[in-house]
C-alpha cells in the first residue's frame, strides 16, 4: 500500500503556496486527508520544442503532490496539440502534423526529469483515444455543451466584435480537455489559471461518466523576463529549462525586481519561512541585485546543480561587474575579412535576419572589440581580423578565428 502523507502542515502548505484558486478547496482537503492515492492530471499540448520556467510553476506543484505519495498522470496533447488550444489567442489556430507533435512531445519528457521522478509518472497521450474515435462519438461527446457556452469566452467575443474568423474546429478544444479527465479518471488537475474554463467541462462529463467531479489547483501565470507579459517562447521572454547554467543565470539576473518574491515563491524549493525572510530584508532595504543573485543560484542549482550555479555567479560577475569578457565564448571562422555589419551579425547567427540586425545597432546593442556601433556603421564595410570578438546585448558574444 503506498504510503500517503496526510500531515496537515504539509497539506497546507501544498494548496497555499503560490496557488492562484482551488475548485473546490473542501473537496481536494478531503481527499488529500482520506490516505488515499489520488491521480493528478496535468496535460501539456506540445507546440514547442522546450520547456521553460513558466511550465515549471505547475511542474513544482506537481512535484509536491508527488512527494506526498500521488500518482501523476502527465498528459500529452498529442492528438489536440495537431490543431491547439484557442485560449488567449486572437487568430484561428493553424493545425499540425501528427509527426511534427509526436516528435515534439519526446522532448517534453527528457526535460521533466529535473523537476519529477519521471519512473513514478504515467505518461499519457490522448491521441489513444481520440485517434480511435469514431465521427459518430465525437458528436455525441460535443452534444453535451452549447454553442453559447463556448463562444462566450473573451478571446471568441473578441474576435466577433473585431470580424475575425473563429474555426469550427475552435470551441471544440475545451471539450475535448474536459474528456481527457473522463479517460484518466483524475481526482483533480494542476494548470495555470488560464485552463481554468477548459477544465471546468470536465466535471459535467465525470459526473455523467459516474465519476467523482475532479477538483482543480490553479497557478498564477509566471511573468517573463520583460516584467509584462506572461512567459512565452513567442514572446521571446523566457527562460528554457534547457538553458546553459550561464544564460539561465543571466536571464534571471534580468528580471524586474518586482518580481523576486513571485519567482522565489513558485519555481524554487525554498521554504515559506526563508522566503519571508527575503522579503522583510527587500523591504528593509537589502540591494535587489544581491537577492537576484540569490535567486538565480537556487534556480540554476535545481536544473544544473549546485557548483553549476556557483560557477555561473562567478562567470555573471566577471563579466557585468568587472566589465570582462566570458572565458568560455564561441569562436567561428569567416572565409572573408570585409563584412558589412548588418551580414556579419546573420553570418554569426547573433542576429536571426539583416532587419534584426539593424535594429540591434540602432538601440545601441552591438559592440565590436567593446566599441558600440551606430547607425553610422550600418553600410559601412568592416575590417573582419582574427580575434575580433563581436558582442550582441549583454550575453552573446562570437570570436572571430
Amino acid at each position: 500500500m503506498a504510503n500517503i502523507n496526510t500531515d496537515a502542515k504539509k497539506i497546507n502548505e501544498l494548496l497555499t503556496r503560490g496557488v492562484n484558486e482551488i475548485v473546490v478547496a473542501d473537496s481536494l482537503k478531503t481527499k488529500l486527508k482520506s490516505g488515499r492515492v489520488l491521480r493528478v492530471k496535468h496535460g501539456v499540448d506540445p507546440t514547442t520544442a522546450d520547456l521553460h520556467l513558466g511550465y515549471a510553476v505547475v511542474y513544482e506543484k506537481l512535484r509536491q503532490f508527488q512527494e506526498l505519495g500521488h500518482k501523476i498522470v502527465f498528459l500529452l496533447g498529442c492528438f489536440t496539440g495537431r490543431f491547439g488550444d484557442p485560449t488567449d489567442k486572437s487568430e484561428v489556430r493553424k493545425l499540425r502534423s501528427k509527426k511534427e507533435v509526436e516528435n515534439l512531445a519526446k522532448n517534453y519528457i527528457k526535460q521533466l526529469d529535473k523537476i519529477l521522478d519521471i519512473k513514478k509518472i504515467e505518461v499519457r497521450s490522448n491521441s489513444e483515444w481520440y485517434d480511435k474515435m469514431s465521427a459518430e462519438d465525437l458528436l455525441h461527446l460535443m452534444s453535451e455543451f452549447t454553442v453559447a457556452r463556448m463562444l462566450e469566452r473573451d478571446m471568441f467575443q473578441e474576435r466577433i466584435k473585431q470580424g475575425r474568423d473563429i474555426g469550427l474546429h475552435e470551441p471544440v478544444y475545451a471539450a475535448l480537455q474536459g474528456y481527457d479527465s473522463v479517460m484518466l479518471k483524475s481526482d483533480l488537475t494542476v494548470v495555470g489559471t488560464d485552463q481554468k474554463f477548459n477544465e471546468l467541462q470536465a466535471r459535467k462529463l465525470q459526473e455523467k461518466a459516474g465519476q467523482k467531479p475532479q477538483d482543480l489547483v490553479m497557478m498564477p501565470l509566471l511573468i517573463g523576463t520583460d516584467g509584462k507579459m506572461k512567459m512565452s517562447q513567442s514572446l521571446d521572454n523566457y527562460i528554457a529549462l534547457k538553458d546553459s547554467a550561464d544564460d539561465m543565470y543571466g536571464k534571471i539576473m534580468s528580471i524586474p525586481d518586482e518580481q523576486i518574491i513571485n519567482y522565489f515563491t513558485l519555481v524554487t524549493r525554498m521554504s515559506l519561512d526563508e522566503i519571508k525572510k527575503i522579503t522583510i530584508q527587500l523591504k528593509l532595504g537589502s540591494n535587489p541585485r544581491d537577492v537576484k543573485a540569490k535567486l538565480a543560484r537556487e534556480i540554476v542549482k535545481i536544473y544544473h546543480g549546485l557548483a553549476a550555479g556557483s560557477a555561473a555567479a562567478e562567470a555573471f560577475d566577471k563579466q557585468f561587474k568587472n566589465k570582462e569578457v566570458p572565458d568560455n565564448i564561441p569562436v567561428l571562422n569567416v572565409e572573408c575579412r570585409k563584412w558589412k555589419v548588418v551580414d556579419l551579425l546573420t553570418k554569426t547567427k547573433l542576429a536571426s535576419s539583416k532587419s534584426e540586425a539593424r535594429r540591434l545597432i540602432e538601440q545601441g546593442g552591438v559592440k565590436i572589440d567593446k566599441r558600440k556601433l551606430t547607425i553610422k556603421d550600418l553600410e559601412k564595410l568592416a575590417d573582419v581580423e582574427s580575434g575580433m570578438i563581436v558582442q550582441v546585448g549583454k550575453r552573446k558574444f562570437v570570436k572571430i578565428k
